[in-house]
């Protein structure tokens, strides 16, 4: 199941312990690279469009939660 990205107005927080600052993200993402190779054949990136992201899962960092996480408002946010 997919885990709703934070917005400007929303950040995340664990369920179980209350972390807001640290979590383990796993995504999957569709990207169009340009790659342009130099003349000794190594690569660089010159642009990179997102096609589309999918936050999988979110894992607490302080208390190894798996999947509980919850979205919340940020302080001083406007409505």
């Amino acid at each position: 199941m997919a885990v709703p990205l934070p917005t400007a107005t929303t950040r995340w927080r664990c369920t179980l312990c209350g972390n807001l600052t640290r979590f383990d993200v796993t995504r999957r993402s569709k990207v169009v690279e340009y790659v342009h190779l130099d003349l000794a054949g190594e690569p660089s990136v010159e642009e990179r469009e997102v096609v589309s992201e999918t936050v999988e899962s979110v894992r607490c960092r302080w208390c190894n939660a798996v999947d509980q996480i919850e979205l919340v408002d940020r302080p001083g946010a406007s409505a």
